[in-house]
């Protein structure tokens, strides 16, 4: 950052100027790796483990800003019951079609989603056909309002 972006970084110094700890994640050892309290030198590839770590952590010691993450993230939409996971079928995800070779996402859809497909067309062109509208950005909406879980307690939430 103090490379890259020496004007945000300015922020980064006032912090510490102000007793911020900075910590630097990078393989490389760089100007800002230089003015942290503390550089981790991850190694290259291994960053989204990092990544989930940090997440994992944020999430089991309550550091989680719920303000903002229950009304404007997908964090408390559930999902439908069908959808399983990889590590509970042998590395695959659910909807995984042998005889075709390829996935039938549906059942990774939120409660009260339609199939992105339907009537074999391709994704996205029931609209331009005088569908219903209900495609947007190619991801489908759901025919009633989303089903959440304001509390995120319920296994089958996003989050």
């Amino acid at each position: 950052m103090a490379e890259n972006h020496p004007v945000g970084f300015q922020w980064v110094v006032e912090a510490r100027e102000r007793g911020a700890t900075v910590i630097h994640v990078d393989p490389r050892f760089n100007r800002t790796s230089a003015m942290a309290d503390l550089w981790v030198p991850l190694r290259a590839g291994s960053d989204i483990v990092f990544l989930g770590g940090l997440v994992r952590y944020a999430i089991e010691h309550g550091k989680v800003f719920r303000d903002y993450v229950v009304p404007y993230t997908n964090a408390a939409v559930l999902l439908k019951d069908e959808l399983r996971d990889a590590e509970d079928l042998d590395g695959l995800f659910s909807g995984w079609d042998e005889e075709a070779g390829k996935y039938d996402p549906e059942s990774w859809l939120y409660r009260g989603a339609t199939a992105k497909q339907s009537g074999g067309e391709e994704p996205g062109h029931e609209a331009e056909k005088g569908g219903h509208g209900k495609e947007r950005g190619g991801e489908a909406q759901p025919e009633q309002p989303q089903q959440r879980d304001e509390t995120l307690e319920d296994p089958r939430c996003v989050y």
